[in-house]
């Protein structure tokens, strides 16, 4: 396990309510946040192989936790996103090699199929910093109903040499989304797209 992980931290978040209007089912998402070692901090490196084996790891990991906080089967989540903050002793990239070549295909095994790509976000930051989580559909990033966000934040995370990494997974779209476009029920999931 290449992974140093110091914390994990899992959030559910449920909407109820919105604008007065009672939300039945509640729409539910849920992030999970692993505070990793930065292998890197503090150096120049040419070949980020290792942090790419660390998404790997991740991917797989958090996207399960996810799936388990929202006591759901992985075929029934709907949405999902990912996201990386790099502490100061880091760089953008140290996010991109683990967040882009190999995080996707575990975090697609942990929800059943994702032919859409996974939304992304990085950033440099530090400890109490809040990370956005974007969110599309897994199968098809044309629903509009399900463009969305989460943002978790850790009052200790990231430090200097330390790394935020987060995933966040869907049973649901927006509450009272409204603003046309295709909808779930009409998803081919073919190319990703539609």
């Amino acid at each position: 396990m290449p992974a140093q992980i110091r914390k994990i931290a899992v959030f559910l978040e449920e909407t109820h309510r919105e604008m007065g209007q009672a939300i039945s089912p509640p729409t539910r998402k849920a992030a999970a946040v692993a505070v990793i070692a930065n292998p890197f901090a503090g150096v120049y490196a040419q070949d980020l192989d290792l942090l790419m084996q660390i998404g790997e790891e991740l991917g797989g990991l958090l996207g399960q936790r996810c799936v388990q906080a929202l006591g759901i089967a992985p075929a029934q989540a709907e949405s999902y996103g990912k996201a990386a903050m790099v502490g100061e002793a880091g760089e953008l990239e140290h996010a991109a090699a683990i967040l882009h070549p190999r995080l996707g295909a575990p975090l697609r095994a942990a929800v059943e199929k994702g032919a859409a790509l996974v939304p992304s976000s990085k950033k440099m930051g530090g400890p109490g910093q809040p990370l956005d989580i974007p969110l599309g559909h897994k199968d098809a990033a044309f629903v509009r109903s399900h463009f969305d966000g989460m943002v978790v934040q850790l009052n200790d995370a990231p430090r200097a040499g330390e790394i935020l990494v987060a995933v966040a997974v869907t049973d649901s779209g927006r509450p009272l989304a409204r603003v046309g476009g295709l909808t779930k029920d009409q998803i081919a999931g073919k190319d990703g797209l539609r």
